[in-house]
């Protein structure tokens, strides 16, 4: 019981950092959109960034202990897994700079299966950061371009900056182009168009390059050395990894994690690879909530809609997919929904051959780096076969 007439205990005040911390979050493209910023913003400062996608409130404990006075900005990323999870990221490191890549439905099932009540908790990072601050959104997102507005600002009193594609932004791109295994594409800076290269496929990566732009433009990067350190960005292990195994046969290993809107960008880079086949292998998505059955059904009429020869399906919940595919037209014969990686397995090795791409594609739980691995190392073997 609390004692009457007792203090209430004061609100523990963020950590006093003396440099900007730029943090990321939003609902797919986080790590990725975190490591073009480091890598550009490392051509000029001595930086701190989180680890891979490290982004619970444990982990951000831990970063304000390590982040030293040699560092002049820190990048970080900040999950959400719950409403007020963001906010609770802002009591412990307050920043100055917030990046929302998109809004989609990953996690939507850990706050009540709503998408709206997604977005009001994911624009907690705009509320809970520095009120003076500056904040980065994606115009091409329909939810993100509420986000200047109430209830989503709330005494957010400092400047939005934007980035987009399809729509016109204060950084806005033109003239995609792929080029290798990369993008070519143009930027518009204070009226200004520039060239810039992301070496990774994908358009939605060029809408987190953007994001990387506009961030380190803002930070006093000159565009030489925007240029440079988006040239120079690392790709993610198990983030649309595209290896070459065999004589024309590319594994595209994407199973970080996934949600509906992360398998649609990977099936358009799978519909990119010069290929004679290609062959989709997509697992269930988890923490969806309500949105298990429509985000399912959503992944498997896309399929349908590209250039994908055989969709196999596995998890809990792929028959969704399957059923989608289905409906929307996909040849039932070569859509294959499988009960387990023993079974999905024996089934691909058919299909192991030159000029044949796949795509591997689930939530990190159901572990589908082992079909990667099977793949990779019987593609080697038939490759060393055959001299």
């Amino acid at each position: 019981m609390r004692r009457l007439g007792g203090k209430r205990a004061k609100a523990k005040q963020p950590v006093q950092l003396h440099l900007p911390v730029v943090a990321v979050t939003g609902s797919a493209g986080k790590t990725t959109t975190k490591e073009m910023i480091a890598s550009i913003l490392s051509t000029q400062f001595t930086i701190y960034k989180s680890r891979g996608n490290r982004n619970y409130l444990g982990n951000l404990k831990a970063h304000a202990q390590q982040i030293g006075p040699e560092h002049q900005v820190a990048v970080l990323e900040y999950g959400l897994l719950y409403k007020g999870a963001l906010t609770r990221h802002c009591r412990i490191i307050q920043p100055g700079y917030a990046v929302i890549t998109n809004i989609g439905s990953a996690h939507v099932g850990n706050v009540g299966s709503d998408i709206r009540a997604l977005a009001m908790a994911k624009s907690e990072l705009i509320r809970a950061m520095d009120p003076k601050g500056k904040v980065f959104l994606n115009v091409d997102c329909s939810y993100s371009r509420e986000f200047t507005q109430q209830p989503f600002r709330g005494r957010f009193q400092g400047e939005f900056f934007t980035i987009g594609i399809k729509h016109q932004a204060d950084y806005q791109a033109s003239g995609l182009k792929r080029e290798g295994d990369g993008i070519r594409f143009h930027c518009s800076i204070d009226g200004e168009r520039f060239p810039f290269f992301v070496p990774v496929r994908g358009e939605h990566n060029v809408s987190n390059a953007l994001l990387a732009i506009a961030v380190s433009h803002q930070l006093g990067v000159p565009v030489s050395g925007i240029e440079k350190g988006l040239r120079q960005f690392q790709p993610q292990n198990r983030r649309l990894t595209t290896m070459n195994v065999g004589p024309n046969v590319n594994v595209i290993d994407d199973t970080y994690s996934s949600n509906p809107q992360a398998v649609k960008a990977a099936l358009d880079v799978l519909e990119e690879l010069e290929t004679g086949t290609r062959i989709a292998i997509l697992g269930s998505m988890l923490e969806m909530g309500r949105y298990t059955v429509p985000g399912h059904s959503f992944v498997g009429k896309y399929a349908c809609r590209k250039q994908v020869d055989y969709l196999y399906a596995l998890g809990k919940h792929a028959r969704y997919i399957a059923a989608g595919a289905i409906r929307a037209g996909f040849p039932p014969e070569r859509v294959i929904l499988c009960r387990s990686k023993k079974q999905l397995h024996r089934m691909l090795h058919e299909h192991i051959r030159p000029d044949t791409s796949f795509l591997v594609k689930g939530s990190h739980r159901l572990r589908m780096n082992r079909t990667v691995d099977f793949l990779c190392r019987k593609a080697f073997a038939i490759s060393e076969q055959n001299g």
